[in-house]
């Protein structure tokens, strides 16, 4: 495990477990959020975002957190490890509401309160990504690790030695 992508809902628990990951494993972690949003809230251009990732996906060693549907094939490409958080809708709702206030490693600012363009885009993902995630996936010839629940992540996370 060199090269590793984190797939699921926003809140599944994505980034504490690639932070847990990365103190385990000693692989650099890269959160794709903080690549593709500015602190103001706005967001970088295709060609930076892609130009950033393909300087990522060619150094020897990462760990790479985030959906980005549009860049997943190439992400694809060039790993050896697939961890995908699949859990309940209700559990990601309750870990993005967890964070609200906070402030995160893997995000440029803080959210006060849930953003209802960004509630609905977590209440589509299970229809509209995830069946898209799992398609990729069919010809990923790596290893794929599929969690149901963060209790799962964790004891992942726990039997590494």
């Amino acid at each position: 495990m060199k090269r590793v992508v984190v797939l699921g809902c926003p809140g599944a628990g994505k980034s504490t477990f690639s932070r847990k990951l990365s103190a385990k494993t000693g692989l650099p972690l890269h959160y794709l959020d903080m690549i593709w949003h500015r602190a103001d809230r706005t967001v970088v251009g295709r060609e930076e975002f892609d130009e950033k990732l393909d300087e990522l996906l060619s150094s020897g060693e990462w760990i790479l957190d985030g959906n980005y549907a549009r860049t997943l094939p190439i992400r694809l490409a060039h790993c050896d490890t697939v961890f995908f958080f699949d859990l309940p809708l209700e559990r990601c709702i309750e870990g993005v509401k967890s964070r609200l206030g906070k402030e995160r490693v893997d995000m440029p600012w803080v959210d006060d309160e849930l953003d209802p363009e960004f509630l609905q885009w977590i209440l589509d993902f299970p229809r509209d990504v995830v069946p898209e995630i799992k398609n990729h996936l069919k010809n990923f010839e790596g290893t794929i690790v599929c969690f149901r629940s963060r209790e799962e992540a964790d004891a992942f996370i726990e039997t590494m030695s």
